[in-house]
């Protein structure tokens, strides 16, 4: 073994090993496949903490299949991501002076395509160190030509079905990208506006302004000019009398009816709400209802357009807003401004004000596809895991609105449709087929949409088209239906849905059983991390290290321009936090650390403080390890002559199979948590703590070979339940293990974990070996408290001791004389205990003599402080038995549980104030 544990010196080296010798590839058992697809990640992305956890759990579970003997893979691949691939070469032409409409599209998206080439494969190679290990001879990319074909089939089948439509509705509109957005791609914030109250007037029979009026209520003066309608709840019993008379629409002068809608609140405002069905979704569902009309008064980029009055034409929103304000205050309809603090929908990605725009789209039909969606988490076809988010995933898809996958983008999969001169509208795979399909001359002019799909609606096809759909392959046949989805809760909606909707339609079949939901990374303090708070973490800096200075230019980079008012913050704050910089943990502790907080469902408070501890595991695994190679170097596994194993040697392979009867429990209820957990336990408790010290004496001993066969098998099989999470170091010390066992694997990360069905327990075995190390626990204790040195020999009477607990210390005596450091242990018969310091142990007491070994003053204090102790117990005990309410109403167990303890505690009061009185005599 290499001398000294340094994660730099062996991550490169196995990995590379790993990947050149394919060992991330399925073995091609078709009987027992296990599958997982990664969440693909955007070409643009680099590795956050988020991902870095989300794929530590798929990795982990992957390794754990794949040492199961399962046909295992994990499929990789990346997403094109619309907007933001399109966002970061068009921010490169602006600082080359040039635009994607100079290009042209042609030569924008090659020049995107030249972008993915180049520098698309950052967070692919992040995932490398962090040892994920999916089969990348099968990476994919949502516009390859695989999949490019599979999006082409299903827009054109769904169509042809009727099940996609183009349509005019509203939508989120970005005015600075000129898009279409998702609802996850708006970021809805609370900021500090106003509101602003105006009279409407009443109108009189020949639709003539009357004296009276109505006030409303609004935050966007500026859509008035869209009205169509103002509504008040039919069970408002004050203002009811006005619903069916009309409005004079101010600065247009329209008549506009006064509608009775529940979406009014008689409570909230003024009680009457104007409707502007083409800027507003709810106003939008009140327009639907009432039949209202819808005028659109923006343009894309949010100037007012021509169904304005003239004056406000051309004005940019906000403009016309300070315009709109101005003329009604001198009209005398202004009645007050509040200030009001209001949820504010921005683009995620321009930072802009979304505006709902009526605009025409394309539409899937969402709820015909949702309802086998619904039928296949309700029959437990599909399980969420934690179970609870199910309700979630009800609650959106038993309420499902059509679905609106058309993007104003250039970077994308672009729409298969085509329009002649009179709008006509043909779908196919591509020109010639609309032709065909139609039978259209090629004297009629086609035209392709300029629109491109919804990133959403290629990654909804993902676990099929990435298997080779619509080919049926042998892939397609052995992973589908996939095993496990690994995801955050907050893609529930946007991708898991559609995914399951996508995979009924077309492959008749869930496209995964299970969706393991996990939390968010936060950090120490709970908070989401944010480049805007400065408290990002990147996984690659807690796996390198990251001096300070560097750290905080990371920090702070672009703030200065966008929020100079945050930048001291964040140097400070970062200080404080990280005097001396992040120091190199290396990947292994970095897993660990994800894998110990991977408890379903719950978000994660991510602290430095837990990575250094585990680290500090890592060197534990290491140091003990090169021990035990130090002690086997005269091993010859073809030369080992077997006899009855040692109680030390039984108790520890029982150790070891209940520690990997409670791994594979928890690995299959997806609480790497524990699993994580049952393996720190066993190594650093049972093996590292006890095994390896109590086999240093043995190994002086006849059972030498052995023992060195004992301690090399446990840490093989200890190596292989930690592999999942720390794949390096255990494939570091497993190379050098498997040499001394003979073993003829390759590599740990295909060996095979003992089964469930292979595991053997030993409870005697246990009880025994637990049973002594109470007995060096206890004499350990006593040589703490009496401050003695551990070096010093010490001689151990025995008060109550059964035969068979004699007989046990007595096979055990050389053991215990080394790890105990005692030079005798006997039995009092009949004569009278000296003055001793004394442990109980059940019934046995346990005693070393005070003479010529303690300060009796010392001694005499000590057991005062705990007669102290004991009397405060017995008078809580005492107090609870002799409330009658307790008695009568605690369960009975419970009862007879403070009875119990009372006697125990009036029994070992008796026995130190017997204790004490001896001392007095010396």
């Amino acid at each position: 073994m290499i001398n000294q544990y340094e994660p730099s010196a062996i991550e490169q080296k196995w990995y590379s090993f790993w990947e050149s010798n394919g060992f991330f590839k399925p073995n091609q058992n078709h009987e027992d496949a296990y599958c997982i697809m990664i969440p693909p990640p955007n070409v643009t992305g680099t590795l956050h903490m988020g991902h870095a956890f989300q794929d530590t759990v798929m990795d982990a579970l992957i390794r754990y299949h794949r040492m199961l003997g399962k046909n295992t893979l994990w499929q990789p691949g990346t997403d094109h991501a619309g907007i933001a691939t399109q966002m970061v070469v068009e921010r490169q032409l602006d600082a080359e002076g040039s635009s994607r409409l100079e290009l042209g599209r042609e030569k924008f998206t090659e020049r995107v395509w030249d972008w993915k080439e180049q520098s698309g494969s950052t967070i692919t190679q992040q995932l490398r160190r962090l040892g994920a290990s999916p089969d990348w001879s099968r990476e994919r990319f949502t516009m390859d030509p695989g999949l490019s074909a599979a999006v082409l089939k299903v827009f054109v089948e769904l169509h042809d079905e009727g099940l996609i439509y183009r349509g005019q509705r509203l939508v989120n509109w970005d005015p600075a990208l000129n898009t279409a957005l998702s609802d996850l791609e708006v970021e809805s914030k609370e900021e500090q506006g106003h509101m602003w109250y105006f009279k409407y007037p009443l109108a009189d029979d020949q639709n003539r302004a009357t004296d009276e009026h109505i006030i409303i209520a609004t935050t966007r003066p500026e859509t008035m000019f869209g009205d169509t309608a103002v509504a008040i709840n039919p069970d408002d019993q004050k203002r009811k009398h006005l619903i069916g008379r009309n409005l004079i629409l101010p600065l247009s002068n329209r008549i506009i009816p006064i509608v009775g809608d529940q979406h009014a609140d008689p409570e909230k405002g003024t009680g009457c709400v104007k409707i502007t069905p083409a800027h507003d979704f709810n106003d939008y569902e009140v327009g639907q209802r009432h039949q209202l009309p819808m005028i659109n008064i923006m343009h894309k980029d949010a100037t007012l357009n021509h169904q304005v009055p003239e004056k406000y034409r051309g004005m940019d929103r906000y403009a016309a807003r300070e315009e709109v304000i101005k003329d009604l205050q001198a009209q005398g309809l202004l009645v007050e401004i509040k200030k009001h603090t209001l949820m504010v929908p921005r683009g995620d990605r321009s930072g802009v004000v979304i505006e709902p725009l009526l605009t025409n789209q394309w539409y899937v039909d969402a709820k015909t596809l949702a309802k086998p969606a619904i039928e296949a988490v309700e029959n437990k076809t599909i399980r969420f895991v934690p179970d609870n988010w199910k309700n979630t995933y009800y609650s959106w898809m038993r309420d499902i609105q059509d679905w609106c996958i058309s993007r104003q983008l250039w970077w994308g999969h672009r729409i298969p449709a085509w329009y002649d001169d009179k709008d006509n509208i043909y779908v196919g795979l591509n020109e010639a087929d609309v032709r065909n399909k139609h039978q259209l001359t090629d004297d009629i002019i086609l035209t392709q949409d300029s629109d491109v799909l919804d990133t959403w609606f290629s990654a909804a096809l993902w676990p099929f088209a990435t298997l080779g759909w619509p080919e049926k392959t042998p892939e397609l046949k052995t992973y589908y239906p996939t095993t496990v989805l690994v995801t955050g809760f907050d893609i529930i909606f946007f991708w898991v849905a559609r995914m399951i909707m996508m995979g009924m339609k077309f492959m008749k079949d869930v496209p995964f059983h299970e969706i393991y939901i996990h939390g968010l990374v936060r950090d120490s303090q709970g908070q989401k991390m944010s480049k805007s708070k400065g408290n990002v973490l990147d996984p690659i800096d807690l796996i390198d290290g990251i001096e300070l200075p560097e750290l905080i230019e990371k920090r702070t980079r672009g703030l200065m321009q966008t929020q100079p008012e945050r930048v001291e913050h964040i140097k400070k704050m970062t200080v404080d936090e990280f005097p001396e910089g992040i120091k190199a943990y290396g990947c292994d502790a970095l897993r660990f650390t994800f894998a110990s907080l991977a408890s379903t469902g719950r978000d994660i408070n991510f602290d430095l403080g837990r990575i250094e501890g585990y680290s500090n595991f890592c060197n534990k695994i290491f140091n003990a390890s090169r021990f035990v190679m130090m002690n086997v170097e005269d091993f010859d596994h073809t030369n080992v002559t077997s006899s009855d194993p040692t109680l030390v040697e039984q108790w520890i392979v029982s150790r070891l199979h209940r520690c990997l009867a409670d791994y594979h429990k928890h690995m299959a209820a997806y609480r790497l948590d524990l699993a994580s957990h049952a393996i720190y336990d066993f190594f650093w408790n049972a093996y590292c703590d006890w095994f390896v010290e109590l086999s240093k004496p043995l190994l002086k001993g006849s059972q030498r070979t052995q023992l060195q066969q004992t301690l090399l098998k446990v840490l093989a099989t200890a190596l292989q339940l930690l592999h999942p999470f720390m794949p390096y170091i255990t494939e570091e010390i497993w190379q050098t293990v498997k040499q001394k066992l003979g073993l003829e694997d390759d590599s740990i990360m295909i060996t095979r974990i003992p089964a469930e069905s292979d595991l053997h327990l030993d409870t005697e075995a246990e009880q025994h070996m637990q049973w002594l190390q109470s007995v060096v626990l206890s004499i350990r204790q006593i040589r703490a408290e009496m401050n003695l040195p551990p070096s010093k020999k010490l001689k151990i009477l025995l008060e109550n001791a059964t035969p068979n607990e004699m007989a046990l210390l007595q096979n055990n005596l050389a053991l215990l004389q080394a790890i105990a450091k005692i030079s005798d242990i006997s039995a009092l018969e009949d004569q009278t205990a000296p003055p001793a310091a004394a442990a109980i142990l059940g019934d046995m007491k346990i005693l070393i003599p005070l003479a010529g070994n303690i300060d009796v003053n010392e001694e005499t204090n000590r057991i005062g402080k705990q007669l102290a102790k004991l009397e405060q117990e017995v008078k809580r005990c005492s107090g609870k038995l002799s409330n009658q309410k307790f008695v009568a109403n605690a369960p009975a167990e419970l009862v007879e549980k403070e009875k119990q303890k009372l006697a125990e505690y009036q029994q070992q009061h008796h026995e130190l104030s017997e204790q004490l009185e001896k001392l007095k005599s010396l």
